[in-house]
């Protein structure tokens, strides 16, 4: 991506968040589109990959708070893609070089024009892997990040669980080892003279730099192209790992499992693949937190007269719940050490709601007794203080 592109480009737009989103906002903003415009969910659909690829490469800025730091400080400073210069001489304008800002110090040590020294070099190097000034594209090149989905069980997700990922993505071509070249040796490229870049004027004394048209960024040319490649150097590779996903993730957890990415380029370290994880619901149990959740039906006579209960747990033996005499509809009570899995190894509670269930059919012995029940307390009206508070509000 050329400096250019990068200032132009509005992730925000992208994802479809004002610019002072939370971290949460983005999170929530990025799952969703990666859900909907994922490659498995759009198979033969283009215009989702590509879409796919933009909202992964907004997410991969305005996600990391360094890299979206960086990414304000250089909208704020280039406005819409061009400089802009305040009054100047007696023209009104003065001539600006970006080595002054890219580049920092000159000669004796004191900033170049404008004052800003050399923090834009560190802003674009730490976005876009390159180095300072005489940094060439034909010296290591770390891998592309890979992005993926699994989806787990309930208990896969609470337990953790060992899961084979299949993965696409580009990486150095085998044929040629990665040169471009069917013979291993190509050129550096005349027009960029190995950095991949090649500078374009935009007025006003100063100028951009975009990918070299000529070896398409890499600083290589190969005189005798590969045939598996056509002189890229890169290939499409598929491979199949198996990725341990920690216990006590979430649903639409993004896990970062780094150097599994693609492989890099000339001895260059792998990318990092981003893993988003999808978890299924369970029949009996939720989750909150760190809490598992369990709702338990108790008798009316558990609930009035109290007793011991016992409620399942996930993956272990069942707990005793001793419920106090009067018990109302809707308590919760809590058994500690029974839910997910938190970062330290400990674990979070099991949560029971208790729920009063009440018999459709009430036959012989038991119909006598309720009615029994219903003569005694006749006199209790359990709704007395619901009229007073609604005459008094």
């Amino acid at each position: 991506m050329s400096t250019k592109d990068f200032i132009e480009k509005d992730y925000y737009k992208v994802l479809g968040v004002p610019k002072d989103a939370t971290e949460a906002e983005i999170k929530k903003a990025y799952r969703k589109l990666a859900r909907e415009f994922h490659p498995d969910a759009n198979k033969g659909n283009a215009k989702a990959e590509e879409r796919f690829k933009e909202i992964s490469e907004a997410n991969d800025i305005l996600g990391d708070p360094k890299k979206r730091k960086e990414y304000d400080e250089a909208r704020a400073l280039f406005g819409n893609g061009g400089f802009r210069p305040g009054p100047g001489g007696a023209g009104g304008s003065f001539n600006f070089d970006l080595s002054d800002l890219f580049g920092g110090a000159q000669g004796g040590g004191q900033a170049g024009a404008g004052g800003f020294g050399g923090g834009l070099g560190d802003v674009f190097g730490g976005l876009f892997n390159r180095g300072g000034p005489g940094t060439t594209r034909t010296q290591p090149r770390r891998g592309q990040d890979i992005d993926t989905e699994v989806s787990l069980s309930f208990t896969e997700a609470i337990e953790g669980a060992t899961v084979p990922l299949r993965m696409s993505s580009q990486s150095p071509c085998k044929a040629c080892a990665g040169t471009g070249d069917k013979n291993g040796t190509p050129r550096v490229c005349p027009t960029c003279v190995g950095t991949g870049q090649v500078a374009r004027g935009s007025g006003g004394g100063f100028s951009l730099t975009d990918p070299c048209p000529d070896c398409k960024g890499r600083g290589l040319i190969a005189e005798h192209p590969c045939a598996e490649c056509k002189g890229s150097g890169r290939a499409k590779s598929s491979r199949t790992m198996q990725v341990r996903i920690p216990a006590g993730v979430s649903d639409g957890q993004r896990i970062r499992l780094r150097g599994k990415g693609a492989p890099g380029e000339r001895g260059g370290p792998a990318g990092d693949l981003y893993v988003t994880v999808h978890v299924d619901p369970h029949p009996v149990f939720g989750r909150k937190d760190d809490n598992l959740m369990v709702t338990v039906p108790v008798t009316f006579a558990e609930a009035a007269l109290g007793g011991e209960v016992r409620v399942p747990t996930l993956g272990g033996p069942a707990v005793t719940l001793k419920l106090p005499p009067g018990t109302p509809n809707g308590r919760t009570m809590r058994a500690r050490g029974k839910g997910a899995v938190r970062k330290d190894g400990t674990r979070g509670d099991l949560l029971i709601t208790v729920e009063v269930s009440v018999p459709k059919d009430v036959t012989g012995k038991a119909r006598e007794a309720l009615e029994a029940y219903r003569e005694a307390t006749a006199g209790e009206d359990p709704r007395a203080e619901l009229f007073q508070a609604a005459k008094g509000a």
